[in-house]
């Protein structure tokens, strides 16, 4: 019992590890196909039926793969990745990918939040593609980007403790190894009551953040 709980902080360190890596790369990916998404929709900058449905398929399959069979399906190409399929680093390729395809979404659904004029306005006063990507609907998008990163945070942060079932680290590995294996539920109950101190952690920095931008912008109409 005293080896599971000394285990404890070392594996919250390494979930935090996964879930913040995990996201980096998967906003590093999602983030572009959100953006590709949104612009080659119906009506918006640069129309394309074929890319976008290409892409929203490929979008939704990826959203529909049960994590724990991603899990599995995806062992070859994460010891291809990082040479094994064991432990704390090889979780983040199958947690990276499943994430790829919510972060696009989340993007997508952030960016067609933004006020239509504004792109109008831009593209009147000559500005490029890249300058109203980047200058307007990201700009204009960040409070509700922002709340997204946190719901998939939140969602990883979940993936995360599936991954100990197949030798992933973190709580997760703790939890099965330590308190199912081992018959000891306060583990369980310990590991449990860590991860939802994290998520509510990081919703209530999410939230704080976003609302701080939603009311710096408020003071900006009003002045």
């Amino acid at each position: 019992m005293n080896d599971g709980f000394s285990l404890l902080w070392p594996a919250l360190l390494e979930t935090l590890y996964m879930v913040s890596v995990s996201c980096f790369f998967a906003f590093l990916i999602g983030l572009p196909l959100g953006i590709l998404l949104t612009i080659t929709g119906k009506g918006h900058l640069r129309p394309n039926p074929f890319v976008n449905k290409l892409l929203g398929f490929i979008v939704n399959i990826g959203r529909s793969f049960p994590f724990a069979i991603l899990l599995v399906a995806i062992l070859p190409l994460t010891r291809w990745i990082v040479g094994t399929s064991l432990g704390t680093t090889s979780a983040i390729v199958p947690l990276t990918i499943a994430a790829i395809p919510f972060v696009a979404r989340v993007v997508e659904s952030a960016l067609k939040e933004v006020d239509r004029s504004l792109m109008e306005a831009a593209i009147v006063l000559g500005c490029s593609l890249r300058q109203i990507i980047y200058k307007v609907l990201l700009v204009e998008a960040l409070p509700a980007l922002i709340n997204g990163a946190t719901l998939t945070f939140v969602s990883v942060i979940g993936y995360s403790a599936m991954a100990g079932l197949v030798g992933g680290g973190g709580l997760g590995k703790v939890a099965i190894q330590y308190g199912y294996q081992r018959f000891n539920p306060t583990i369980m109950v310990s590991t449990v009551v860590l991860l939802i101190a994290v998520v509510q952690g990081v919703e209530w920095i999410g939230s704080f953040i976003s609302k701080r931008l939603y009311l710096k912008r408020g003071k900006e109409l009003n002045t």
